[in-house]
């Protein structure tokens, strides 16, 4: 089996503007903002990542609270990925979602809860800030 990479990290932020320039004053991290996702993303040099929001987000089944650090690992077939992830006692948490122009992921539950996600380009762009 081949080793899959981290493609993108996203911290949860409670103020997104605040959060730019935290990071980017700190390290040096370009970023950009992009409103109508409700999101930002940052370029740290290696792995780039965004800024999600704090809240519950029903309609995804998901909650994000400050710590849930969520880590996108690349898959070629995500379907196949939460498939074998179930098999192995994990827990689907939200199935395969579009990202519009970027690609595709989908978070999943390990068996001690933490959540991670899987993430497929669609060929035509980089998940933002890569």
């Amino acid at each position: 089996m081949s080793k899959r990479a981290i493609v993108h990290i996203e911290i949860p932020a409670k103020d997104r503007q605040e959060a730019m320039k935290f990071y980017g004053e700190l390290f040096g991290w370009e970023t950009q903002e992009f409103p109508e996702m409700l999101y930002a993303t940052f370029a740290s040099g290696s792995v780039g990542g965004g800024f999600s929001p704090v809240g519950d987000f029903p309609e995804m089944n998901l909650s994000t609270k400050p710590g849930d650090v969520l880590l996108h690992i690349e898959s070629e077939d995500i379907e196949a990925d939460l498939a074998r992830i179930e098999e192995r006692g994990g827990k689907t948490v939200l199935p395969k979602t579009e990202i519009p122009g970027i690609g595709w992921f989908a978070v999943f539950e390990d068996l001690t809860g933490n959540h991670l996600a899987l993430f497929t380009s669609n060929g035509n762009e980089q998940f933002p800030g890569q």
